[in-house]
């Protein structure tokens, strides 16, 4: 027993010590930590050294990173600003999805996938990655241009739109429902979840939140630490109810982390939840899981697979690219403007992988198919940073980079 123990403890080390290593390295020359993380898991586990082996402790640490880092990408999404968002971030979001979903939904047909497999495909091609597009415009000094508004209103708005078509997708592979009324019940089921937890989240959390303050201040026990317990029972209630809708937990911790963004708490107090939630999702439980997702990939698609690997990535990133550009093309927005944009939508990341793996786990994609998306992702996710910069200089070429001060100016004139 003790042993054991030594054994696990040993291996958390490991996973952690890796993961840290490759993360940086990664991060060091340009790119998302998930990314070392992911190569630190193909390199020492199955696939190629077999140093690191799966372990059911892992499984657990990584499904709790799994929904800490939902309710963290949940509270980088502010509500309000969705609602604000202008015509520009709207189409280019849905651009974005229609597309690259039809694209992986017809792929899914063509290679005689089931229909929950073809679904699947759908939505891990029409993913993006928020983080992913902040690092790269702040690293290219461009958070003050149009591309860079709309860039990031339209990654808000489709991770929103991607976890409101996963929960009714995942709620057709729970239920096995075929006909389109019984689809349609699904989706209303998921929609139907989304309008009660936005009055929940949006008009009651507050008034219950301040009330609850209130009642701890009285009492002499209100600090960061009894804020940031009630704050996980928050999530933890809002996975609750995704449950109970045959919803996976990880929407109730996005929803949940929008609406503790929307709380009104005390602004330390929140700075104090938000870095703690950060610091475990992304120092501890994250990691562990980008790792052990390194376990379950397969090389072998490289050799048996290469012709649908290819033509999943050239999809994938063709599809981002054009359904950004031709859906920006009806707004304000230069032609060149939504082409560089569609290149800034084009990375995959954290949403997509959560997804994917959990297509993994319930039996609804192959291991095969598996390794194919998530290769899919990394090499969208590295071709962002190299064809964002050719797409600004282009930009800049032309004399079409537009600053927001620029583009207010140009509206009142």
């Amino acid at each position: 027993m003790v042993e054991a123990v030594g054994f696990d403890i040993l291996t958390l080390l490991l996973v952690l010590t890796l993961a840290w290593i490759f993360g940086n390295g990664a991060e060091r020359v340009g790119y998302p930590a998930l990314m070392g993380e992911i190569f630190a898991g193909i390199v020492f586990g199955p696939a190629i050294l077999g140093l690191l082996q799966p372990a059911e402790f892992l499984d657990i640490f990584a499904e709790l990173g799994v929904f800490l880092l939902m309710i963290y990408v949940g509270m980088e999404v502010d509500l309000h600003d969705l609602f604000e968002l202008g015509p520009q971030a709207l189409m280019v979001a849905i651009g974005g999805f229609i597309l690259p979903f039809a694209l992986g939904y017809g792929i899914g047909e063509f290679i005689g996938a089931s229909l929950e497999e073809a679904l699947f495909i759908g939505i891990a091609m029409a993913a993006t990655s928020l983080a992913t597009k902040s690092r790269i415009l702040v690293d290219l000094d461009l958070l003050d241009t149009r591309i860079a508004g709309v860039l990031l209103g339209g990654a808000l708005l489709s991770d929103v739109g991607i976890m409101v078509v996963f929960a009714g997708v995942l709620g057709y592979v729970e239920t096995g429902a075929v006909t389109p009324m019984e689809l349609a019940v699904i989706i209303g089921k998921a929609l139907g979840f989304f309008a009660v937890v936005l009055v929940i989240g949006d008009r009651l959390l507050p008034y219950v939140w301040q009330r609850l303050e209130t009642l701890m201040q009285r009492h002499g026990f209100v600090d960061k630490t009894s804020v940031f317990s009630v704050a996980l029972v928050v999530a933890l209630l809002f996975a609750y109810l995704a449950a109970a809708v045959d919803l996976h937990m990880i929407i109730g911790g996005f929803v949940a982390g929008m609406f503790l963004r929307q709380a009104q708490l005390d602004e330390e107090i929140y700075t104090h939840m938000h870095d703690v939630i950060y610091d475990l999702a992304m120092g501890f439980f994250a990691p562990i899981f980008f790792v052990t997702i390194g376990f379950e990939l397969t090389l072998n698609v490289f050799t048996q697979q290469l012709d649908l690997l290819l033509l999943v990535i050239a999809a994938a990133f063709v599809g981002k690219i054009i359904g950004s550009w031709l859906f920006a093309l009806p707004t304000k927005l230069s032609s060149r403007e939504g082409f560089v944009i569609g290149f800034g939508m084009n990375g995959r990341g954290t949403v997509e992988i959560i997804i994917v793996s959990i297509g993994l786990t319930a039996g609804v994609i192959s291991q095969e198919m598996f390794s194919i998306l998530v290769f899919m992702a990394i090499f969208t996710t590295a071709l962002v940073p190299v064809t964002m910069k050719i797409g600004v200089d282009w930009l800049n070429r032309a004399d079409e980079l537009v600053y927001l001060t620029d583009d207010a100016q140009a509206e009142v004139d």
